[in-house]
């Protein structure tokens, strides 16, 4: 072994590095800056396709349809989970990694700061004058107020520390001197940054993990209850538990539209958006009426309610062919232009002798066009109308499998209305009742409300990311504009002269050191009588 060690040697190879070695330059490599530097960017690049292929958290119905039109590319891009970006073994791994690194990184840089900041200020050079910014003045003798040395001393040293410089005192064989530095918090502001950065990463997770989203549609006179069974949709964090759902409500009494009647290039458009509800923030508190617009979110025990849609909710009674209520109730129907021509469908399994599906439009305004079909002439409610085909048969609910509440599917049933039949469509404005053919049963339309689309949103790590961020700005200002300097002021006799020489030097680049020099050079002028001053040998040297 020795042998083959020392033949190594010889021919000049490295040695082996071993278990530990090899730990230790990992390691190395992980926490250095360029490594951070890279996984940042790669977490950057990590998170484009989740803006590119839908994501099951947010939509699982966009998912299977995608599946659906994409049967070759699309369970090999599930394989690598580009339907689940954000919670992918992939980017929790960069994720991780960039958050070791950090921590790598800034640890080290923390104890040498700390250390930097107990550790005294640099030696006095023994040749000031070689120096970038260099000044030498004589002190004037035999003045009623000519400081004695150790005056001269301690008033550049008070002088030094009322600029912010961290001075001390010096004696050693090149003279009596006083040695400043300042700028120390430009490295704070450095690792505040970084620090922030942290503390943004861990906010994120913060959020992913205890937080949550929801939507649930509100029709005028119901009420939202935050549970889970309330939701129309649900995308909880991973280590969500369900009782962290604060126990608010929101009731909506009457939803607002204003559209524009004045102008004739936008006429229609909807101007303002306005939900008058009723929070409670728990079961036991007494309601209290809010607002809610576009924008102006509800903000209930650290949850943001948005309103994220609206629309129009027909009132509709289906009586089966035994004269049964099968379905009594409001239903969304769903915009499809700007005057709110909205699509609706309706399922009524429990119809007897068959199960009963409608689908059709709502038309807020209905109007005759010149071809004899019925459009929606405004978006308001003036002369509301429901056109639908009927269908008896198989709704297919009965599979077990999940469909859209706002599809119908007819494969397993038969038409019974439609406009090219002999029984014609239905037609039912406000109030109206229609016979269905062959004694299915019958539909009503008894009253057309507004519905809200609201989407609600808890997440505990929002405040420490806005925070953070500002403590990461804060940092990023200080380390961008604080100068690191050092100053050197030396007390020199020679042949019964006594001199004041000082000089400056930056500790990287600083196009005001010269401005610092010049500021120094005038309250030392005031604060001594001075003969004479020599020109600036570091700039000259130079």
């Amino acid at each position: 072994m020795a042998k083959n060690k020392q033949k190594a040697k010889n021919r000049g190879d490295a040695p082996a590095l071993g278990l530990v070695g090899s730990l230790r330059w990992i390691w190395t490599q992980l926490t250095s800056m360029p490594t951070a530097l890279f996984l940042l960017l790669m977490l950057a690049v990590a998170a484009v396709p989740g803006s590119i292929f839908p994501q099951r958290s947010v939509n699982p119905e966009l998912v299977a349809q995608y599946l659906d039109q994409h049967p070759v590319a699309g369970p090999w891009l599930d394989r690598f989970q580009m339907f689940e970006v954000y919670s992918s073994a992939w980017f929790s791994a960069i994720y991780i990694l960039l958050f070791i690194s950090l921590v790598g990184c800034i640890t080290p840089r923390i104890k040498k700061h700390a250390k930097a900041l107990r550790t005294p200020p640099p030696r006095t050079p023994a040749r000031l004058q070689r120096l970038p910014q260099y000044h030498s003045m004589d002190v004037m003798e035999g003045q009623p107020d000519t400081p004695t040395d150790d005056e001269l001393i301690d008033d550049a040293y008070k002088i030094l520390k009322k600029r912010g410089y961290r001075v001390e005192r010096r004696e050693d064989a090149t003279g009596r001197s006083v040695a400043a530095e300042r700028g120390y918090t430009r490295e704070i502001g450095n690792l505040l940054f970084h620090i922030s950065l942290l503390g943004i990463l861990a906010s994120a997770g913060l959020g992913q993990a205890y937080g949550y989203g929801g939507q649930r549609v509100v029709v005028e006179g119901e009420t939202f209850v935050n549970s889970l069974v309330s939701y129309d949709s649900f995308s909880p964090g991973s280590n969500f538990s369900a009782d962290d759902l604060q126990g608010y409500s929101v009731k909506l009494d009457k939803f607002d539209i204003i559209f524009d009647r004045d102008s004739k290039d936008y006429f229609g458009q909807p101007l303002d958006f306005t939900a008058h509800v009723q929070v409670r923030e728990n079961p036991d508190a007494e309601p209290v009426k809010q607002e809610l617009k576009v924008n102006h979110p509800l903000r209930i025990d650290g949850a943001d309610v948005y309103l994220v849609g609206n629309g129009y909710a027909p009132v509709v009674t289906v009586r089966d062919g035994d004269g049964n209520v099968s379905y009594s109730g409001p239903l969304v129907a769903v915009p499809q232009d700007s005057v709110y021509t909205s699509l609706m469908v309706i399922k009524v399994p429990d119809a007897k002798p068959e199960q009963l599906g409608f689908q059709g439009f709502l038309l807020p305004t209905a109007l005759v066009g010149e071809d004899n079909v019925a459009f929606s002439g405004d978006p308001n409610a003036i002369n509301p109308q429901l056109q639908l085909n009927s269908y008896y048969g198989d709704l297919g609910l009965d599979s077990g499998e999940p469909q859209n509440v706002y599809v119908l599917d007819t494969e397993k049933m038969t038409e019974l209305n439609n406009r090219n039949l002999d029984a014609g469509g239905i037609v039912l404005g406000a109030g109206d009742t229609y016979e269905l053919p062959n004694n299915m049963g019958s539909i009503t339309f008894d009253d057309l409300k507004r519905y809200i689309a609201l989407d609600v949103n808890y997440d505990p790590g929002k405040m420490p990311i806005a925070i953070f961020s500002g403590l990461a700005l804060l940092g990023l200002i200080i380390s961008m504009f604080t100068p690191r300097r050092r100053v050197w002021v030396k007390l020199r006799n020679e042949d019964g002269r006594r001199s004041i020489e000082y000089a400056l030097l930056a500790r990287g680049e600083d196009p005001r050191l010269e401005r610092e020099s010049d500021e120094l050079q005038k309250i030392f002028d005031k604060a001594w009588p001075l003969a004479s001053q020599e020109q600036d040998l570091g700039a000259v040297n130079g």
